[in-house]
């Protein structure tokens, strides 16, 4: 096998990996050796350190092509992505689930949004991102980076619901009671008119980038140029 893709196993393993491990069963006796923003530093550390040897790792890799899943594949992951992009846009305001000061208050209000899909909207746009990736079956850097991504986020997001529920309790535990790990697909269009054209216009920008960072059409610029 090559070496670099060797590497690309291995920094993403790392990077999943060490996550899980800062996320939950170190965390607590990390606060207390290094206070919050110590182990937030900390955290950010590692995280970006995996992140950059999976970059240089993912553009070593030389072989591995799959040869793609052709025009089906492509609508899919197409098709994919624009929720994708949703969930996530619509995570970055009013999670209870982010780590700012006072997302105890988030969990107490009605769930709207996205939110009535998901309580988990960032981390199911990551992992609809990774499905979309997986379904082009591009190469295996590709699926490498994919796969450790979905596992991140739908592995994460459950581990996510038990830390939350000791560190936010009853709040978390009420959030619960009104929200759903599995997506209700049905609410997206509730997600609001004014974050679907966000969505829109992100992933239309995206997209085109990729003709831009790698010289492949994706999206609709696959076919309209």
């Amino acid at each position: 096998m090559d070496t670099a893709l060797v590497s690309l196993i291995a920094a993403s393993t790392a990077f999943v990996g060490t996550h899980f491990a800062l996320s939950h069963p170190l965390r607590g006796t990390l606060v207390r050796l290094l206070g919050s923003g110590g182990f937030m530093a900390l955290y950010s550390l590692v995280a970006a350190a995996c992140m950059v040897w999976m970059y240089f790792a993912f553009t070593s890799v030389t072989s591995g092509g799959l040869g793609g899943s052709g025009a089906i594949g492509w609508i899919i992951a197409t098709a994919l992505t624009l929720p994708a992009l949703v969930l996530f846009l619509g995570s970055l305001r009013g999670n209870p689930a982010s780590p700012a000061p006072g997302a105890e208050k988030f969990a107490e209000r009605d769930p709207g949004g996205v939110y009535l899909v998901t309580r988990h909207p960032m981390m199911w746009g990551f992992a609809l991102w990774a499905v979309s990736h997986i379904v082009l079956w591009w190469s295996w850097r590709t699926n490498i980076v994919a796969i450790s991504i979905l596992v991140l986020a739908l592995v994460g997001a459950r581990m996510q619901d038990r830390k939350k529920e000791v560190l936010m309790g009853e709040a978390w535990q009420h959030w619960e009671a009104r929200t759903s790990y599995w997506p209700r697909w049905s609410n997206l269009p509730k997600a609001g008119v004014g974050l679907w054209v966000a969505g829109i216009a992100v992933w239309l920008l995206i997209s085109w980038s990729h003709i831009h960072a790698g010289g492949i059409p994706a999206g609709v610029w696959r076919w309209i140029g």
